[in-house]
């Protein structure tokens, strides 16, 4: 949903016509639409989800790359799907990153 708010804005899914989001942040999604008009976006991944195809998100990042969209990509080997703050797991400090990365992004 993050990811369609940030293509769409909320006005298309019945919201209020408010401004579109300046960046996203997606976090295990297998999501792989997106327009010419989405914000910088913050992508995380784990190789060993269950759930959100690894080479599905990669897809995804270089499309919107290759189109001029900025994507911040970065994958983690053993948080498995819904890893949340990544305790116990090599993404744990995502959070951090996408935090500086919503901070340097939204005033565009």
């Amino acid at each position: 949903m993050a990811a369609r708010l940030g293509s769409n804005g909320a006005f298309a899914y019945g919201g209020n016509d408010i401004p579109k989001p300046c960046t996203v942040v997606m976090a295990y999604t297998g999501h792989s639409d997106f327009s010419l008009n989405d914000p910088p976006t913050f992508v995380t991944s784990s190789e060993d989800d269950p759930i959100a195809s690894v080479s599905a998100i990669e897809r995804r990042v270089e499309s919107m790359r290759s189109a001029g969209i900025y994507v911040e990509y970065r994958k983690y080997k053993n948080a498995g799907h819904g890893f949340g703050l990544g305790t116990g797991t090599d993404a744990q400090g995502w959070i951090e990153y996408a935090i500086r990365f919503w901070e340097e992004h939204m005033s565009d």
